[in-house]
């Protein structure tokens, strides 16, 4: 039998006041899939999380509900049967001269380079000769038809990048999913969620006319707090805001079960008007 891994992917914010083009990934061995769902789906049913949890729907009512899903998530990424890559965008690093098509592919270019890199693919099959497949669901992808199979198409082109290690994606291994239906993309979106509502300081937003904070964005801290707190076990100077270090070894980008990735790109130059101390 093949190895196989396979990849949720989703997006979340697109433009933020200091980071934007937030992208999130989930990697498991194929063949634990299934098992890892159960348990997951089994902790939801124990807490009481009938329907899908999401970011959006933190409150303080669900907090501990939450903390205590995620906690148990977190057990599964510690021990590398879940791997999490984080990918965003300084809004400081500001890219130049790029054409109209760039910009208005912006999402699906940006999209591409997170599935090329963050994982770090081209490292998982160095030593082994053995043929392995990748499967890759995205939750349910935003544009046209028509854009969403272009897109698809140079996914499915990742083999000429990839087949050197033997890694291989047959195109009816690319597929847009429901998140209702994927607990491991679900528990992602959390953590997706929480890392773009700290970067770009939204824990700090106020009642509009009034200092004080609404309940809400105080739940959404602590869970944020509490997902920090995990990724810290594993990595003890853990910093949100930049690229994850390769200490050394382009093959932990592979190995980590945990990554951020800040986004730059080759031509950009860094406006510091555009940074949180400037503000």
């Amino acid at each position: 039998m093949k190895k196989q891994y396979l990849i949720y992917a989703d997006e979340s914010h697109r433009k933020g006041k200091y980071f934007s083009n937030f992208y999130g990934g989930a990697l498991v061995n194929y063949t634990e899939l299934e098992k890892l769902s159960n348990k997951l789906n089994a902790k939801k049913e124990e807490l009481g999380l009938h329907k899908e949890v999401k970011w959006t729907k933190v409150t303080e009512q669900y907090l501990n509900k939450y903390i205590d899903l995620i906690n148990y998530f977190f057990e599964f990424v510690k021990s590398n049967k879940i791997k999490i890559r984080i990918m965003f965008r300084q809004n400081a690093q500001v890219p130049q001269n790029l054409t109209k098509e760039q910009k208005e592919k912006e999402y699906f270019l940006l999209y591409y380079q997170f599935i090329k890199h963050a994982f770090g693919i081209d490292y998982c099959n160095i030593k082994e000769k053995e043929q392995i497949v990748l499967k890759l669901y995205f939750d349910k992808l935003p544009d046209t038809k028509k854009k969403n199979k272009e897109f698809k198409g140079y996914i499915y082109a990742l083999n000429d990048f990839f087949c050197n290690n033997n890694v291989h994606i047959y195109k009816e291994d690319i597929a847009e999913v429901d998140s209702k239906n994927h607990v491991i993309l679900q528990c992602m979106d959390i953590i997706l969620g929480a890392m773009n509502f700290k970067l770009n300081n939204m824990d700090k937003e106020k009642i509009p006319n009034s200092n004080k904070r609404g309940k809400r964005t105080i739940a959404k801290e602590k869970l944020y707090k509490n997902i920090l707190k995990n990724i810290k076990i594993m990595y003890p100077n853990f910093n949100i805001g930049i690229s994850t270090s390769s200490r050394g070894d382009y093959a932990n980008n592979w190995k980590d079960s945990y990554r951020h990735w800040c986004f730059k790109s080759k031509n950009s130059i860094f406006d510091s008007s555009l940074t949180k101390k400037s503000k």
